[in-house]
């Protein structure tokens, strides 16, 4: 329930502030219940005018004038995971949402699990408290309204949980959310835990970050996204086997619909950098990911961590 007397000064001392509380999160563990060594599949629903790496190239105010590509994308991943006999969760936008509603009914009812990516692909940490939490609780809404579903689970644009912005974990609860996937150690929070766990000390709300695995003294990252794009798929594969025999652990996937889209349009002044890490591998993906589902055994992450759903 949100509480209408909010101020920022009731989070005190309820969520660490410092990378030397991050020991915390350690103790606080949260166990998974991985299904016939299931993992977690999702899918973050957005489009490839809305990624980070475009905006200083891309203004917002141009989004509804760009061609949307999403229902095709969405149609060709359903169809995907429908032959592949899989079912994943997807993180979706409520701007998604309130203009492609058909998008969040065919998830729902091709037995997905919904959940929330946030309002307009805000960063959470260019946000305050309060705007985040009239965000993550307005995209709720619209998702809940069309889907006719809990929405119980979130992850922030970009993995934007981070050091600067902590309070989101209470912002999140406060909104009625069970769990977040909003951590990417590898990348912003090397410190944090791997797997998931419980933020706060007095509550069930979960973390559950995207997968890493430790090689070579480094954490490595195997969770898709660019990463699976850029390396050969065997070593994303020989990770993922590598988490489930020495951590027993689930791995935590993602990628984007755009993902598997060679035909969209290319963006022009966009810098190298973005460039490679946005088009490397586009064309092979859709075959990598049929090659995942068959060779690994996926759910959505309310199947992995019932906990959170409950």
């Amino acid at each position: 329930m949100i509480h209408a007397s909010f101020c920022e000064d009731d989070l005190a001392g309820r969520l660490p502030e410092t990378t030397a509380d991050f020991a915390g999160w350690r103790t606080r563990p949260a166990a998974s219940v991985s299904p016939e060594g299931a993992n977690a599949l999702t899918v973050d629903v957005e489009d490839y005018f809305q990624v980070e790496a475009f905006s200083d190239v891309i203004d917002r105010k141009t989004w509804d004038g760009r061609e949307c590509r999403i229902e095709r994308n969405i149609d060709r991943i359903l169809e995907i995971f429908s032959n592949a006999g899989t079912h994943a969760t997807f993180f979706t936008l409520g701007w998604i949402a309130e203009r492609y509603p058909n998008v969040v009914r065919r998830i729902v009812e091709n037995g997905h699990e919904l959940a929330s990516h946030g309002l307009n692909h805000h960063r959470a940490d260019s946000q305050t408290s309060r705007q985040f939490l009239d965000d993550v609780t307005r995209a709720k809404s619209i998702l809940e309204d069309i889907g006719g579903v809990s929405v119980k689970g979130y992850r922030a644009a970009s993995f934007s949980i981070n050091k600067t912005n902590l309070w989101a974990f209470e912002m999140l609860e406060r909104a009625g959310y069970h769990y977040s996937s909003s951590l990417y150690p590898t990348r912003y929070i090397p410190e944090a835990p791997q797997f998931a766990f419980y933020p706060a000390q007095d509550s069930r709300f979960m973390e559950i970050p995207v997968s890493s695995v430790r090689r070579f003294g480094l954490s490595l990252p195997c969770g898709g996204g660019g990463f699976f794009r850029l390396f050969p798929y065997w070593l994303s594969a020989q990770s993922i086997r590598l988490l489930a025999k020495h951590e027993n652990r689930p791995c935590i996937f993602y990628f984007h619909p755009w993902e598997i889209d060679a035909g969209q349009p290319r963006i022009a002044g966009v810098s190298l950098k973005s460039r490679l890490r946005h088009y490397t591998n586009i064309g092979k993906m859709p075959a990598r990911l049929e090659q995942l589902l068959a060779q690994f055994r996926w759910k959505p992450l309310d199947q992995i961590y019932p906990v959170a759903a409950s």
